[in-house]
């Protein structure tokens, strides 16, 4: 019988190599799951190119995977917001690359890999900065940009509910780019607040099939990145911590 139940975050991104393209669900903190980026920072893998919404908060969770020099490439929709204290210093510096787009055509963009298109027109950013270099078709009158489907080595989401075959439910808005994300990736990887029996939920309310998940591990009280940037914490690799 297929269980996709692990013991450990730790365990959950070991196999995330040096330049592996990694998504990360979460709309600033809802879905954000906290736990597998820590984890991934204590893995210590680097050069990565990460799609996420935004560039993390304070000084934990994805800003701190940035931070950590693991990050070579920001694929996002807002790289700066009210607390982000790490990505643009960077940026400016010259020390990681941005790849801006705007929000809907990100979701698009990473759908489109998730279904096996390659490709799409939109007139988002048509006649911005953001067209430059890009293919424009005209339809019926009117142009359109090309944008390329994302796919991902690994994408790590966070859910609400789980059975052991990696059916999944999600809390409201914490849903955001999660499920399309889990599509769009060879390995998905999955922190979640509750493992539930099979069976437990209802065929009718799984959002995303097992089908699409590799990997579950359970962390039913997960810390909260609000109140981690309130708190002034700071997520420093393992290793530096004399190993937890």
């Amino acid at each position: 019988m297929i269980d996709k139940q692990i013991n450990s975050c730790a365990q959950a991104v070991k196999d995330i190599k040096d330049g592996d393209t990694i998504m990360i669900g979460g709309f600033g903190e809802a879905g954000s799951p906290i736990e597998l980026i820590h984890a991934l920072i204590d893995h210590g893998a680097k050069n990565l190119t990460v799609i996420n919404n935004n560039t993390g908060s304070g000084r934990v969770g994805l800003a701190a995977l940035i931070e950590n020099g693991q990050v070579a490439k920001m694929i996002c929709s807002y790289p700066r917001t009210a607390n982000s204290m790490v990505f643009p210093e960077l940026y400016r510096n010259g020390k990681i690359e941005l790849e801006l787009v705007p929000q809907g055509t990100l979701a698009e963009r990473i759908r489109a890999g998730g279904a096996g298109v390659p490709a799409f027109y939109t007139k988002t950013s048509v006649g911005t900065p953001l067209a430059e270099g890009k293919e424009l078709r005209n339809f019926d009158g009117e142009d359109y940009v090309m944008e390329r489907g994302l796919k991902a080595d690994f994408a790590l989401i966070k859910a609400k509910q789980a059975d052991r075959y990696g059916n999944l439910t999600f809390n409201k808005t914490a849903r955001n780019f999660a499920p399309i994300m889990a599509m769009a990736a060879k390995n998905t990887l999955v922190q979640v607040n509750e493992l539930v029996d099979l069976g437990a939920i209802d065929p009718e309310h799984v959002v995303t099939p097992g089908i699409f998940v590799n990997s579950i591990i359970e962390v039913s009280k997960p810390q909260q990145e609000s109140q981690l940037v309130k708190d002034g914490v700071v997520y420093l690799p393992a290793i530096s911590q004399g190993e937890k």
